[in-house]
């Protein structure tokens, strides 16, 4: 196990499947596993604490995230939103989701090597439908950057199921 990952896990609750969920989210970000886009806006993502239905990481905006003007991609911010809210739901619920409607606010801009803190929390359950709020905000004076809204179907399999696929 990587030694920052360790010293991640050390922040999160005493949860197996928790940790078990940020160790597969480690992965994504560091590209070992799914697509070259969610590794482009995920890159250099840590996860600074994490309980059931709530997620906080830190994130140094890289090049590769960035436009030609030199701020945070507003798809690149969407990406990373919607990953870190489907971890969030998946550790509350202990299901992989899917987005039936995602909505995002931009209200600043963040440049690159800009330093942010991205949240999700889950706020709403109706059974099999779950709402999840995302923020964005600036590390050192807690500007806000964005907000992200996105309601979840629960789908009826695991991620360990899903590896298997």
């Amino acid at each position: 196990m990587h030694q920052k990952l360790r010293e991640t896990l050390q922040e999160i609750e005493d949860d197996d499947i928790l940790k078990q969920l940020i160790g597969w989210f480690h992965d994504l970000i560091e590209g070992t596993i799914g697509q070259e886009l969610e590794t482009r806006a995920l890159h250099g993502l840590r996860v600074t604490h994490a309980r059931k239905g709530f997620l906080r990481s830190e994130f140094t905006v890289p090049s590769l995230a960035a436009d030609v003007d030199g701020n945070w991609h507003g798809g690149a911010i969407a990406s990373l939103m919607d990953a870190v809210g489907a971890i969030a739901v998946y550790s509350a619920f202990h299901h992989v989701v899917k987005s039936v409607d995602f909505s995002i606010s931009h209200y600043s801009t963040a440049k690159i090597q800009d330093e942010v803190v991205v949240e999700a929390k889950v706020v709403g359950n109706h059974g099999k439908v779950v709402q999840v709020v995302m923020e964005a905000r600036m590390k050192v004076n807690g500007e806000l950057i964005s907000v992200g809204k996105m309601w979840v179907s629960l789908q009826n399999f695991t991620i360990a199921t899903a590896s298997k696929l």
